[in-house]
């Protein structure tokens, strides 16, 4: 089978919103009297706003009307935060690694649990580099369901076999290997289950040597 997709996560692949995101719940949860540290933070790598504050809460009840409040305050302490970005915060190599996946006639896609991925592509200057875009509002079931990956990969018009999914999170590994994708896992995240490993992130790729690895 030949690979014909590259489907990419956006946050630690893309670009590294990480920070915005722990200054974001932190806000939250100091204003809630919650202990929040950035190894807590880690551990919402990939994983859905909802389930994000189901982890930083650590089995701490909250009905769903304020459960749903919360959210909506930490993404509007998050929005705020996106005005900082812009195509400076593209992350090393990966403008390279877009134009030579699409001059080499692969299709490129995004997969990301984030409701606000089309704004972050906006400001980095790279939504129109995507054949397929797929969000927080794509699928009812997000990572580590398999669920946005089939999206995005039917959005391409490839089966999950003829695509590789670049990850830096646990979490989307889980959700690609589960689909049926082959996977890089990128970034300083121990990742060990990927078919490739890039510490190194896009920039220690490329589009040849990924190819020339996984093509069946």
């Amino acid at each position: 089978m030949t690979i014909k997709a590259f489907i990419f996560d956006l946050d630690g692949v893309i670009t590294d919103t990480a920070e915005f995101h722990f200054r974001s719940w932190k806000q939250l949860a100091e204003e809630e009297g919650i202990a929040f540290t950035r190894e807590d933070n880690e551990q919402l790598r990939g994983v859905s706003r909802r389930e994000s504050l189901n982890r930083m809460l650590k089995g701490r009840p909250i009905d769903e009307a304020t459960a749903q409040n919360w959210m909506t305050r930490k993404n509007d302490y998050y929005r705020a935060y996106l005005q900082e970005i812009t195509p400076e915060h593209v992350l090393p190599g990966v403008v390279t690694f877009l134009d030579s996946a699409a001059s080499a006639g692969i299709k490129l896609g995004l997969g990301s649990a984030s409701k606000n991925a089309r704004d972050v592509l906006e400001r980095l200057n790279l939504i129109d580099r995507f054949d397929a875009i797929g969000d927080g509002f794509s699928v009812v079931n997000t990572k580590p369901a398999p669920d946005l990956f089939i999206w995005v990969a039917g959005r391409l018009g490839f089966p999950p076999n003829e695509g590789v999914v670049f990850e830096d999170a646990e979490a989307g590994i889980d959700a690609a290997l589960a689909g049926g994708f082959y996977t890089v896992g990128v970034g300083h995240s121990v990742i060990t289950h990927a078919h490739m490993v890039s510490p190194g992130g896009l920039a220690d790729l490329t589009v040849e040597g990924v190819l020339a690895k996984l093509n069946k």
